[in-house]
């Protein structure tokens, strides 16, 4: 343990107070950045939901193409679009971050694994970047530290 926390020596030590002011950002500006984007992407589902729920309520459900399957879009309808916003705000921070990690290891490993990898490679980075961010959770610029609780 006391390896992990040993940090190297600075080649130019002139920057030590910019590392020092500029680090604790890096966590909130991967959250941020990598939140925003799956809330995005959560957005394209939630402008689904209308069609799907006349559907269901008509009776007319097998008529929708596969990606307009109801559960699949409501599950994740919220994941990405809730758990997007949380995670760039930092509350829930864990708990979503983690969400988002199974849901793109499912995605990438049975939509996008058999067509190679410049199919998966972008849904795989992003899964191994919300895993990270899981590990870390909020960081020191987030509502999870602002309200003093962490999942």
């Amino acid at each position: 343990m006391a390896m992990a926390d040993r940090q190297p020596k600075l080649l130019l030590p002139v920057l030590e107070p910019f590392y020092n002011r500029t680090i604790p950002l890096s966590a909130a500006i991967l959250r941020i950045g990598f939140g925003i984007d799956l809330a995005i992407h959560g957005w394209e589902k939630v402008e689904r939901l209308p069609r799907i729920i006349d559907a269901i309520t008509a009776g007319t459900v097998a008529a929708l193409p596969a990606q307009f399957s109801p559960t699949q879009n409501i599950v994740l309808s919220f994941f990405e679009f809730v758990g997007g916003i949380c995670i760039a705000l930092g509350l829930f921070t864990r708990f979503f971050a983690a969400a988002a990690a199974i849901e793109l290891a499912i995605i990438t490993f049975t939509v996008f694994w058999p067509h190679g990898y410049h199919a998966f490679e972008y849904t795989l980075w992003w899964g191994v970047a919300m895993f990270v961010i899981a590990l870390r959770g909020g960081g020191p610029y987030s509502l999870d530290r602002a309200i003093g609780r962490e999942l």
